[in-house]
C-alpha cells in the first residue's frame, strides 16, 4: 500500500524541474479552455484574435519555460518574454500571459549572475514592445504601459526580497552550525580535560612517591598497584567519554554523579592526599545535571590539590538541599606547591561555565597562608 505520509518528502526530493512542471502544465491547459478565452492579459487593448496554429507555439514559450524557472532562470525569462511579446502583438490574450510576472519574479529570486544587466535589458526590451503595440493600433496610452511596467518591477522586487530572505536564512543557519560546532568542541575539550587531568595527575603523584620507596618493597608494590589501578580507571572513563561522543551512542551511557564521590575521594587519598569528606542531606530527585556538575567540581578541585598542594590537608563538604547542591573544597597551604592555583585556568574556567549554565554560583579564591577554597552552588532538578 502507498504510504501517503511519505508523499511530501518524496516530492521535496524530486528535481526542481519536476516540481515546477505542474504549474507550467496548469497554465498551458487553462489557456485552451473556452471559459478562459478573452480573459488573459491584454497589454495594448488590441482586439482579441481567434486562436490558430501559432497559438500553440506562443503558449509553449510562455508556459513550458516555467519548467526551468529555478534551474535556468535567465532561459525562462528570455523565452517567457518572447512568448509574451508574441501573445500581445498577435492579440491572442491567452491566460498563459500570466507566466511573465512569474518568470520575472523567479529571475529576481534565483538568478545568480548579471542581475543588474538582466534588469536593464528587460527594461530596454519593453520599450520596443510598447512602441510596436502603439503602432499596431493600441489605445492603452502611456499611463497603461507605465502601470504594467511598474507591475513587472514589483514582480522583480518580490523575487529579490525572496532571494535576500533566503540568503539571510542560510547565513543564520551557517552561524548556528558554527556556534554548535564550537560549543561541541568546547564540551569535548572540557570533558577530556576533566577525565585525563585528574587521572594523569594522580598517576604522576603516585609514581613520584614510588621513587622513594625502593627500600620498602611492600609499600613500593602497593604504590605501583595504585598507579596501575588509576591508569585502568582512566582508560575506563575515556571509553565512557568516547561512547558519549559517538553520534550513535546509547542514551543510557553512564555519567559520573555525586553518588561516586566516595570513590573519587578514596582514589585521591591513595595518591597521597589527606582528604576529609563530609556530606549533609541526600540528593534531590531528580537532581539531573546538577549531580554531574557537582562531581566535576570536586574532581577538578582535588586534581588542583594534588598538583599544587600535594600532601596538604584537604576538606570536601557537600550539602544537598531541596533545590540545590552546595560544594566546598578547601586545601591548606602547608603542603608542597609547585605551581599556582589555576595553572592554565582551563579547568576552573570550565567549572565556572558548567555552573553558570545551570544558573548557579561559582568561586575559587586563595586564602591567607597559601591555602585556597572552591565553592559552588548548583541548582538541582535541571534535566540532563
Amino acid at each position: 500500500m502507498i504510504d501517503f505520509r511519505r508523499v511530501p518528502d518524496l516530492w521535496r526530493r524530486c528535481d526542481v524541474t519536476v516540481r515546477d512542471l505542474p504549474l507550467a502544465l496548469l497554465l498551458a491547459v487553462s489557456s485552451f479552455l473556452p471559459a478562459m478565452h478573452n480573459h488573459g492579459t491584454q497589454l495594448g487593448d488590441l482586439p482579441t484574435r481567434p486562436f490558430d496554429a501559432w497559438v500553440v507555439l506562443v503558449v509553449a514559450l510562455e508556459c513550458l519555460s516555467l519548467v526551468v524557472r529555478r534551474r535556468w532562470p535567465a532561459v525562462c525569462l528570455t523565452l517567457g518574454s518572447l512568448g509574451f511579446a508574441l501573445d500581445q502583438l498577435y492579440a491572442y490574450h491567452t491566460a498563459a500571459a500570466t507566466a511573465l510576472p512569474i518568470a520575472i519574479m523567479s529571475a529576481g529570486a534565483h538568478l545568480e549572475r548579471h542581475r543588474r544587466v538582466t534588469a536593464v535589458l528587460l527594461s530596454l526590451a519593453y520599450v520596443p514592445l510598447a512602441v510596436a503595440l502603439d503602432r499596431t493600433g493600441s489605445v492603452e496610452g502611456p499611463e497603461g504601459f507605465v502601470t504594467f511596467y511598474l507591475v513587472l518591477v514589483l514582480a522583480w522586487g518580490i523575487g529579490a526580497w525572496l532571494r535576500s530572505t533566503r540568503a539571510a536564512e542560510a547565513e543564520r543557519r551557517r552561524h548556528i552550525a558554527e556556534a554548535t560546532r564550537a560549543a561541541e568542541r568546547t564540551r569535548i575539550a572540557r570533558e577530556l580535560h576533566d577525565v585525563v587531568t585528574h587521572h594523569v595527575t594522580a598517576m604522576v603523584v603516585q609514581a613520584e612517591a614510588a621513587r622513594y620507596l625502593t627500600a620498602a618493597p611492600d609499600r613500593l608494590d602497593a604504590a605501583l598497584s595504585a598507579v596501575t589501578d588509576t591508569g585502568r580507571r582512566a582508560i575506563s572513563d575515556l571509553r565512557h567519554l568516547l561512547d558519549l561522543l559517538n553520534p550513535d551512542h546509547d542514551t543510557d551511557v553512564r555519567m559520573p554523579s555525586v553518588g561516586e564521590l566516595h570513590t573519587l575521594v578514596e582514589q585521591t587519598r591513595q595518591a597521597g592526599q589527606p582528604v576529609e569528606f563530609a556530606e549533609e542531606g541526600r540528593p534531590a530527585e531528580p537532581a539531573g545535571s546538577a549531580e554531574f556538575v557537582a562531581y566535576r567540581v570536586v574532581q577538578e578541585s582535588l586534581t588542583n590539590a594534588l598538583k599544587y598542594a600535594h600532601g596538604s590537608r584537604t576538606v570536601v563538604r557537600v550539602r544537598y538541599g531541596e533545590r540545590e547542591i552546595a560544594v566546598e573544597v578547601g586545601t591548606d597551604g602547608s603542603g608542597s606547591r609547585t605551581g599556582s592555583l589555576g595553572g592554565s585556568g582551563r579547568g576552573l574556567a570550565g567549572l565556572r561555565e558548567r555552573v553558570d549554565a545551570l544558573g548557579g554560583e561559582f568561586s575559587a579564591d586563595r586564602r591567607a597562608g597559601g591555602s585556597f577554597v572552591v565553592r559552588a552552588r548548583i541548582p538541582a532538578g535541571s534535566p540532563s
